[in-house]
């Protein structure tokens, strides 16, 4: 949006003061996000009585949920633009909001306007649209339609352009992105992906999130293996470990079936990064299944977890279910599962003390003015722990920049180190090997 707008010739502004047309991108997922949005409309319905704003614009999936109720319950709001409207943004933004014609499924390309709000030196890229998976808890097909992704060209020309422009680090996105390329036929179209992007002239980093368990392939392990330039780092949310519970969720599976996999990943790519998230309190969920689940997490020692409570959503299948869990229950339950991954992270985050590994330098740290911070291959943007730097060997280090950093502590789930002169170092050094 911020890119049809800027190719348009409108100025964007991160000050909602300033701005004549404010736009919020809202979430609707769970119930906390939905709040957050609405409070965020409320308080930018504010600026239009004391600031410069004439109009207000909502965007996003809370659109897709509430479109008529947002325009009858916050008057205040001039415009709505759902996910497959997006390009409407420069149309409602100059004029009212007229009548709208059926909005197609929207995918964009790598001719589309783009403004990124992400640090120079990283961007997303988003592979593909939709979702066809029937999970119980999950509203996202209602609002975001069936999977459909990007041509491989398309997805490599922008790769190249970002690289080219300075980009050090992608970050492909998607519902489910090991589903890539299935739509119109392409066998393993992660793998191919992947594999494309790894041989793009001057590539950094990429990573990719959101693998589903069941569409993991040993051909997308392989490929993940063979490239130093891709991420050995695999975000797999898996949900639960309950047989019983992942069958009410419509993901099917076990603990025993993942942890199986979980050892093929690590078997076949020496020193990968393991992220899952998992949800707390599913209707049906026993104090049994709770204790699988904790069972699971011991034993499957992931490197990053995520806990979610469960968010009874009215339009998800799973709002149907019985044997609801109570607030509380939920609460303790998932204080219970980040407890024991602290413990786990902290043990698993010493075996890096002592060694020297390629780092991405992001520049101050937003935690203190003392350091500066970057992150590991094994560490995501926003979602993982950090590593900081809290010594220098040669020139002050550059936002942006790739170096060396030898580990000398470690913590819960940061990492603390000397980033090294690049004299210091052995030739050659890559990625693979020094997770290795």
């Amino acid at each position: 949006m911020m890119g049809l707008l800027a190719a348009r010739g409108h100025e964007l502004t991160p000050r909602a003061d300033e701005a004549e047309v404010l736009v919020v991108n809202t979430c609707s997922f769970i119930e906390p996000a939905q709040q957050e949005s609405v409070n965020t409309i409320l308080e930018m319905a504010a600026h239009k009585k004391t600031g410069r704003a004439r109009k207000l614009i909502v965007a996003g999936c809370l659109v897709e949920r509430y479109r008529n109720d947002i325009r009858v319950d916050i008057p205040e709001v001039d415009a709505v633009v759902g996910t497959n409207e997006v390009e409407r943004i420069v149309e409602v933004c100059e004029d009212s909001d007229g009548p709208r014609s059926p909005a197609a499924a929207y995918l964009y390309h790598e001719l589309t306007p783009r403004v990124r709000a992400t640090p120079p030196h990283m961007a997303y890229v988003k592979i593909a649209e939709g979702c066809d998976h029937p999970c119980t808890f999950c509203v996202i097909p209602q609002y975001r339609g069936r999977f459909r992704s990007r041509q491989v060209d398309s997805i490599a020309r922008e790769a190249a352009s970002l690289f080219a422009q300075g980009v050090r680090e992608i970050t492909l996105i998607g519902q489910d992105t090991t589903c890539f390329g299935e739509d119109y036929g392409l066998r393993h179209g992660l793998a191919v992906l992947l594999d494309r992007l790894a041989r793009v002239d001057h590539a950094g980093w990429v990573r990719a999130l959101y693998f589903y368990p069941n569409k993991v392939t040993q051909p997308l392990l392989d490929t993940v293996a063979a490239h130093s330039t891709l991420c050995k780092y695999i975000d797999m949310p898996l949900q639960h470990a309950s047989a019983a519970v992942l069958k009410r969720m419509k993901r099917g599976g076990s603990g025993d079936i993942f942890l199986k996999l979980l050892e093929r990943m690590r078997r076949t790519i020496p020193g990968v990064a393991l992220r899952t998230s998992l949800i707390a309190g599913f209707p049906g969920e026993t104090e049994r299944d709770f204790q699988e689940l904790c069972d699971f997490v011991a034993a499957a020692q992931f490197d990053h977890l995520g806990v979610f409570s469960y968010s009874d959503e009215a339009t998800s299948a799973s709002f149907q279910l019985d044997g609801k869990v109570d607030a509380r229950t939920i609460y303790h339950r998932k204080r219970k599962l980040l407890a024991i991954q602290r413990r786990i992270s902290r043990a698993r985050l010493r075996r890096f003390v002592g060694q020297t590994l390629p780092i991405l330098v992001e520049g101050p740290s937003r935690d203190t003015d003392l350091l500066w911070e970057g992150r590991l291959t094994t560490q995501a943007a926003e979602i993982d722990g950090k590593t900081y730097i809290n010594d220098v060997e040669g020139a002050p280090p550059q936002a942006g920049a790739f170096g060396h950093i030898r580990i000398t502590e470690s913590r819960d789930y940061d990492l603390i180190g000397t980033l090294l002169a690049e004299r210091d170092l052995p030739r050659p050094v890559s990625v693979l090997r020094v997770l290795q």
